[in-house]
């Protein structure tokens, strides 16, 4: 059957999820195979090693599904809407059907919209945009700074760090019991802390905003690649998150939800796209007659792949099940907490308690080291992949290190002199896509850094610690 023939969903092909299958893995199991699995880094102590990805949280690598699903499309490249080649027309049921199948992949319900972004960060800067006028924002200091910063129209109660699911539930109840209650507001909440992995209690905080008649958006750029999330059973108004953490390539994102704020706000672009009428005024002007649904937002032409790996990373983890997934990192979790429990250096950071339930995010600091330095020596020596620093939530990383949550002053400036206080952290993370020898690989090079130091030198460049080849 010749291309032209076909409709066009049906003439791209789909991957075989199963001609990727790793050998140690039986269909279905996590790992699941991820692009760079076998790349090998050079060592400072020289030779290679295959590289222990294990910074997940801020980019996961992108599943070979996805890629082979990019790779199958790319010959059928066209421009989306309005275009009539077959290509176009290809490329547009594509899109859309990237639509469809995120808002199957969040439970999305029936009058909701899905709305394509660039990322979690231009999700929530969407929504920030589209605020009724005098509505107020309730956020805990916690939260990522791509929650905790774009409401800078509207007036912001900033809550407390909560030292429990129990007491975020209260904190956030007492404050919008004390608001005016005839102004519209909206609270913004994670599901899984970036710093820390623990669960938040998403749909109990739903429940108390709703009680008073707020909303509410859950920022799910750590929770949906780890859990199933669900608009419906969450009862969040609004859900945002991020492609390049889902395992899918850069540039990417989605805000999934309530239309009616959407609907009624001037578009965030406007442009090509946003626009179903466009005239001229007698007086030189324009009179514009903007799109209702989604497009409104989505000004431009469209990264059509971006949102075609979005959809088939959707597909991919909930075709492997979350169940399955979860039970992975529980393990990997554990081998983490296991394997460090009887090294005192090292302690873990937590707002909720070592227990907590989380997802395969850890962060943690080691008695004697920059972290700066910590982290280097992981990738020089060991070839292992992590973040260190304040990973783009200050006030969070104050209030677990002990900080003055009123300091206006930079975080974290390096040091390990006798009494300076450094307030950088190191932070491991892993998931679908983690074999167990990377996690084991990682237990093993904090033991014998910590216990034997580093066996490189390194000095400081740009802020950082890096390896001193001079010698």
């Amino acid at each position: 059957m010749s291309v032209s023939t076909l409709s066009p969903l049906s003439a791209v092909p789909d991957a075989d999820a199963d001609a990727d299958a790793d050998a140690d893995a039986p269909s279905g199991c996590a790992p699941l195979p991820v692009l760079g699995r076998d790349v090998t880094v050079p060592l400072v102590t020289g030779g290679e090693v295959t590289y222990a990805a294990l910074d997940y949280a801020a980019s996961a690598p992108a599943l070979q599904r996805v890629w082979d699903d990019v790779a199958a499309y790319a010959p059928y490249y066209g421009s989306v809407h309005r275009g009539a080649g077959h290509l176009s027309q290809l490329s547009t049921g594509l899109f859309e059907n990237a639509r469809r199948t995120v808002a199957g992949f969040l439970d999305c319900r029936e009058q909701d919209q899905v709305v394509f972004t660039r990322s979690t960060t231009d999700s929530l800067n969407l929504l920030a945009a589209a605020l009724p006028d005098d509505c107020r924002v309730f956020v805990f200091e916690t939260e990522h700074h791509a929650a905790l910063l774009p409401w800078r129209g509207a007036r912001v109660t900033l809550l407390d760090a909560p030292g429990s699911p129990q007491q975020a539930v209260r904190t956030l109840e007492h404050a919008l019991a004390a608001r005016d209650p005839h102004g519209p507001a909206l609270v913004c909440v994670t599901g899984a802390s970036n710093v820390t992995g623990e669960l938040w209690p998403v749909r109990e905080l739903a429940a108390a905003a709703h009680a008073h008649g707020a909303r509410i958006v859950l920022d799910a750029a750590q929770l949906a690649p780890h859990r199933a999330v669900s608009l419906r059973e969450l009862d969040v108004d609004w859900v945002a998150f991020s492609g390049h953490k889902l395992y899918a390539p850069f540039g990417t994102g989605v805000l999934a939800g309530r239309a009616d704020w959407l609907r009624r706000a001037e578009p965030y672009l406007a442009g090509g796209g946003a626009s179903r009428r466009v005239a001229r005024r007698a007086d030189g002007g324009v009179d514009v007659q903007w799109h209702d649904g989604a497009a409104r937002h989505e000004a431009g032409s469209p990264n059509v792949i971006g949102a075609h790996a979005v959809a088939s990373a959707c597909k991919a983890l909930g075709e492997a099940g979350f169940g399955a997934l979860a039970a992975h990192e529980e393990r990997l979790i554990r081998t983490v907490r296991d394997g460090l429990a009887d090294v005192p250096e090292v302690r873990f950071l937590s707002l909720f308690g070592d227990g907590a339930p989380r997802v395969g995010v850890l962060s943690f600091v080691v008695d004697g080291w920059n972290s700066s330095h910590f982290a280097e020596a992981l990738s020089a020596e060991y070839g292992i992949g992590v973040r260190d620093g304040l990973f783009c939530a200050h006030p969070l990383l104050r209030v677990l290190l002990g900080g003055d949550p009123q300091d206006q002053g930079e975080c974290g400036a390096p040091g390990t002199a006798p009494g300076e206080t450094s307030l950088h952290a190191v932070r491991v993370s892993f998931g679908a896509g983690t074999p167990d020898e990377h996690v084991e690989r990682f237990v093993r090079a904090v033991r014998e850094l910590v216990r034997g130091g580093a066996r490189w030198s390194y000095r400081e460049a740009d802020g950082r610690r890096v390896p001193d080849t001079s010698a």
